[in-house]
C-alpha cells in the first residue's frame, strides 16, 4: 500500500470523528498549548501535533515545518503562509481546519469552486519531501495561525531530536 493511500485512509477514518467537534472550531494558542512531550514532538490536549515556543526559541518541528513550507508550499501559498493571488493564506486556514482535515487535503488534494473561480490544491501524498514532514508543516502553520510564530525564519530552534532523525530516515528510505 502506498504511503499516500495509507495517509488518506487514516485521515478519512479520523475525519468524521474530528469534524463532529473541532473541524470548524477556532484554534487558539490556548487550545494549541503543548501538554505532552514525546521525544521533542509536542502534543496538545487532544493528542494533535503542536508547537512549543519559549523565549524566541521554537521547537525542532516548527523550525522544520518552516523549512519544508518554504521548500514546497510558499510558491502557491505565499511567504510565511500569508497567501497569494493564486492560493489562500494557510495562516488563516489553519485557524478553522483540524489536523485530520489538513492531512486529508495535503495527501489527496482539493478542488474548490467558489465565486466563479476554481482553485486546485494538488495531492502531495506521493511526495516524500511533503508527506514525511506533514506534522512539521502542520505545526509550523498552526503556530503561524495562532500568532505564536512571527513572519520570517525562526532565529533560534531546539536541536533535532533523535525521534525526528529516526522518523526521517525511515520515511525517506535512508
Amino acid at each position: 500500500m502506498s504511503i499516500r493511500i495509507a495517509i488518506s485512509i487514516l485521515a478519512l477514518a479520523i475525519l468524521p470523528l474530528a469534524s463532529l467537534t473541532s473541524a470548524q472550531a477556532e484554534d487558539s494558542a490556548d487550545k494549541a498549548k503543548a501538554v505532552k512531550d514525546e521525544g521533542g514532538k509536542y502534543l496538545d490536549a487532544d493528542g494533535n501535533p503542536t508547537y512549543k515556543i519559549e523565549n524566541g526559541t521554537v521547537d525542532w518541528y516548527t523550525f522544520s515545518g518552516y523549512r519544508r513550507y518554504h521548500s514546497d508550499c510558499h510558491v502557491c501559498h505565499g511567504q510565511d503562509g500569508m497567501g497569494s493571488t493564486y492560493a489562500p493564506a494557510l495562516a488563516n486556514s489553519l485557524k478553522t481546519i483540524d489536523y485530520p482535515t489538513f492531512l486529508s487535503i495535503v495527501a489527496q488534494g482539493r478542488k474548490n469552486t467558489a465565486n466563479g473561480k476554481e482553485n486546485v490544491m494538488p495531492a502531495f501524498g506521493d511526495n516524500k519531501n511533503v508527506y514525511c514532514y506533514l506534522d512539521d508543516l502542520y505545526v509550523y502553520l498552526r503556530a503561524r495561525a495562532d500568532g505564536a510564530a512571527p513572519r520570517g525564519r525562526p532565529p533560534k530552534h531546539e536541536d533535532k531530536p533523535q525521534a525526528a532523525k529516526d522518523a526521517e530516515k525511515s520515511c525517506m528510505g535512508g
